[in-house]
Formats: C-alpha cells, structure tokens, sequence
C-alpha cells in the first residue's frame, strides 16, 4: 500500500484528508503538535505522532517513524499553517516570524526530511498546500499573502528540480472553506493606538463575509488533494472549490487596476 505523510492533519483539511487516504486503503501518517487527543488514533494502516513543523528534531523522529512503519512515503502533504492578519505595524518581530517559520520554513524543512527518501527511490509526490490568497490579495493580510505567494513560487521552483529526479510537485489553492481558520489558525493583531487602520480592518470584515458566505467542506479539500496526489502528467496547480475557480479565473482575465478595484468595491458597505 502507498504512504502519504500529512502535516497539521488535527482537524480541517489535513484531518479530511487523512481520513481519505485511509479509506483509500493507503497507509497514512498523520502528523501534529498535540497527537494526544486525536480522533485519528486507531484508524487501520495509521500512524498519528507528532511533529511541529517549527522544531526540526520533531520533524526528523516523525519521517524516521513513518518510514520504519510503513516502509517508504509516496506522498506528501504540506498542510501545516496559518493566517495572521493586521496592520504590519501591530506585530512584533517575532510575531512576523512565526508566520514565516511555520508556513514557509516550516514546510521546507518537511519537504528536506523526505526528499532524501523520495530520491533513493526516484518516486515521489509534493502537495503543497496553497490558497487563492497565494495568487491573490486582500486587506491587512501582508504577512499571510506573503507566505502563501512563497508558498507558490517555491512550490513552481522545485517542480524543475525534482522532476528529473522522478518526484512530482503539486500546489492545491482552496478558496474559502470550513475550517476553523478563523480561530485557533488565525492570528489577528490589532493595536489601539493604530486607529488610522481601523476603517481598513471594518472593511476587511466586509469582504470576509461576503466571500465566506458559501464556504466549502474541507473534505471537497481533502477530494482535490487525492486527485493532485494520483494524477497522471504534469499539471502544477490543482484548485479547490468554486470560488477558487472563479476568483482566480477572474484575476488571470484582469489586470491590477481592474482587479483591485473590484475587491476595493466589495470591502464597501
């Protein structure tokens, strides 16, 4: 049976997917900083430890475990992270850099621990997970945007320098899903001594709502990833629900000025 590794899989996309996987008849490795309490323990053919994308050693015990389970690791996911949001002025230093270790350094450090595995083996799938936010911008959301445009250059980068080597790299962009973003994997900061910001955060607030007002399941997520994992061929990008289709669709078509005046027209009243 074919292995697929998968960061941040406590709840969300990377739960969803596991559980995919898993029904799929695949081994799985389920990886998070907290496994203690998850509802993923004692699933056939899976293996729930942790790693916490930040800390390399917890990273390194995590691959060697999987490969002494499972034998190999065929897949994957780069699930881990999350989104802060706010006036760059409202975070600190190490604030701003723990949005770029785990999103960003995070998920390169993951991928070296099992590119050595892949490429003894010249087999292999990357899925990177992105965002439309990878393509895509929108108000206070600077630290955020600028992981997930990482996330895609990156991504687009290695998929030259693994190909020769037999591994595939692969970036799923969801648009707006249900999971709980909004919460524990949502860091806002907001001073009140910044007030000149606050008409900005309101409107912020504004476009949310309006393109959070269908979000999709994260097992539509989890869909899209086993399609980008078992695809034949060299596709890139895979996107995940409606509203990525069409949002990305439409800033492909348009350029900056017409783009950003569309998003400026939302984020009013």
């Amino acid at each position: 049976m074919p292995t697929i590794l998968i960061t941040g899989a406590s709840s969300g996309i990377g739960k969803a997917t596991a559980l995919r996987f898993q029904s799929e008849g695949w081994n799985v490795i389920a990886t998070m900083r907290d496994p203690s309490n998850s509802e993923l323990v004692g699933l056939d053919a899976t293996l729930v430890t942790r790693l916490d994308v930040t800390d390399p050693s917890s990273i390194a015990d995590a691959v060697s475990l999987g490969v002494d389970r499972f034998g190999a690791i065929d897949v994957l996911l780069n699930n881990a992270g999350y989104g802060a949001y706010g006036p760059l002025e409202a975070f600190s230093t190490e604030r701003i850099r723990r949005q770029f270790d785990t999103n960003v350094i995070g998920l390169l450090e993951v991928t070296k621990a099992v590119l050595p595995h892949m490429r003894a083996r010249r087999t292999g799938t990357i899925v990177n997970i992105s965002s439309i936010g990878g393509q895509i911008t929108f108000p206070l959301g600077t630290l955020y945007h600028g992981t997930k445009f990482a996330v895609e250059g990156l991504s687009e980068a290695l998929h030259y320098e693994l190909e020769p080597l037999g591994i595939r790299v692969r970036i799923v962009e969801p648009g707006m899903i249900k999971t709980d973003f909004g919460g524990r994997s949502f860091d806002f900061a907001m001073d009140e001594d910044l007030s000149d910001y606050a008409p900005t955060a309101a409107a912020m607030g504004r476009l949310f709502g309006k393109l959070a007002s269908q979000p999709s399941a994260p097992e539509l997520v989890a869909d899209v990833i086993w399609q980008a994992a078992i695809a034949p061929g060299d596709q890139l990008r895979f996107r995940a629900g409606p509203d990525a289709v069409d949002l990305l669709d439409r800033r492909k078509e348009e350029d900056d000025t017409a783009f950003i005046g569309w998003i400026k027209t939302l984020m009013t009243e």
